[in-house]
């Protein structure tokens, strides 16, 4: 028997709830202090909407909790798609990409969610329903060994996708090497990366078989431009020519946004007996050192040809003050003409 309320009335909990109030009872009446909101959560919690009660309750629970979740997914991948270079060309670069990386978290993340969170208020319905759980536990057990072991290259296909996407190893429109393919990347999903090759060829690759990526679009990119010049030029002033150009390129507003840094001659790549390689650097945005390098290469050739760069002293080279042809210079000094072949 509860106590009598501080009036001497009988304890109006009791009146209500009878003399033993279950929890949820004794919580809406504490709450209302309502004879009836007491009694209809009585009758709706204990007795033969017992059952129902629960299932609703659960339902409703899940409910707001997948929202919850949701929600807070929502927010997470809005501060990732957020994120990334502070600068206005890294805001108007990376933004697209960042976008479908967000979405397809955001896709990957709420899906995860919902099956956990569903799956188990299946269970405890089932329970409140009367259903053996013992036995489903088991068999499900069984079949997801057997599933694991037929299915191992699915499972390391979804694995590494996930991973891919969670590190954001590349994305669509991305261009990649993918062991002996290259390639613009055309999509991602959990199970295959979708890469189209110079030539048109679609290839479609697992994630679980790939090992290593080698990716042409992230942060930035090199310009590399290995020049051969003619072995008799005189390396120092070709430096000079060739720096000038490219320098005059790069501070260009049509070049500027596609080169980030001044670009720079490195110096001789490579010598052979009839010409000396140079190779000229810079860095670019991503996916544009290709247009870049080749700017540079038709710049650095008309700057070579229109530039006063002389033989070296001492060869005898066709670009050697004098130099057109074999005895010139003797003839000339004789006041006749060069030897001729007949």
């Amino acid at each position: 028997m509860l106590e009598p309320s501080a009036s001497g009335q009988p304890g109006q909990l009791e009146r209500a709830c009878g003399a033993d109030p279950g929890i949820i009872c004794r919580l809406v009446w504490d709450i209302s202090h309502s004879d009836r909101a007491a009694q209809v959560a009585k009758v709706f919690v204990n007795g033969p909407a017992q059952t129902a009660g629960r299932i609703v309750f659960v339902l409703v629970l899940a409910f707001a909790l997948r929202a919850a979740v949701r929600r807070v997914i929502a927010r997470v991948v809005e501060r990732a798609e957020a994120a990334g270079d502070g600068s206005e060309h890294g805001r108007l670069l990376f933004r697209e990409r960042r976008r479908q990386r967000a979405t397809a978290l955001a896709s990957v993340l709420g899906n995860a969610s919902s099956l956990v969170i569903f799956g188990v208020t299946g269970a405890i319905i089932l329970g409140d329903l009367g259903v053996n759980l013992a036995p489903i536990l088991a068999s499900a057990g069984v079949v997801g060994i057997a599933v694991g072991f037929g299915a191992q290259n699915l499972v390391s296909d979804f694995l590494a996708g996930a991973f891919m996407l969670l590190e954001d190893q590349y994305g669509v429109g991305d261009i990649i090497t993918v062991a002996d393919v290259t390639g613009t990347v055309e999509a991602v999903s959990l199970r295959v990366t979708t890469i189209r090759d110079v030539s048109g060829v679609v290839w479609y690759i697992r994630n679980g078989t790939i090992t290593k990526t080698g990716n042409q679009a992230q942060g930035w990119a090199r310009a590399v431009v290995d020049f051969p010049v003619p072995y008799q030029k005189d390396v120092p002033r070709v430096r000079q020519a060739m720096t000038a150009s490219a320098v005059r390129m790069w501070r260009e507003p049509r070049w500027n946004e596609a080169i980030l840094e001044q670009p720079e001659v490195w110096g001789v790549q490579d010598v052979s007996a009839d010409t000396v390689t140079l190779r000229v650097a810079a860095r670019t945005a991503p996916l544009r050192q290709w247009e870049v390098a080749r700017e540079l290469r038709e710049r650095l050739k008309e700057a070579l040809d229109t530039s006063d760069v002389a033989g070296a002293p001492g060869t005898g080279g066709p670009d050697a003050p004098g130099g057109d042809a074999p005895g010139a210079d003797a003839a000339a000094r004789r006041g006749g003409s060069a030897p001729s072949d007949g």
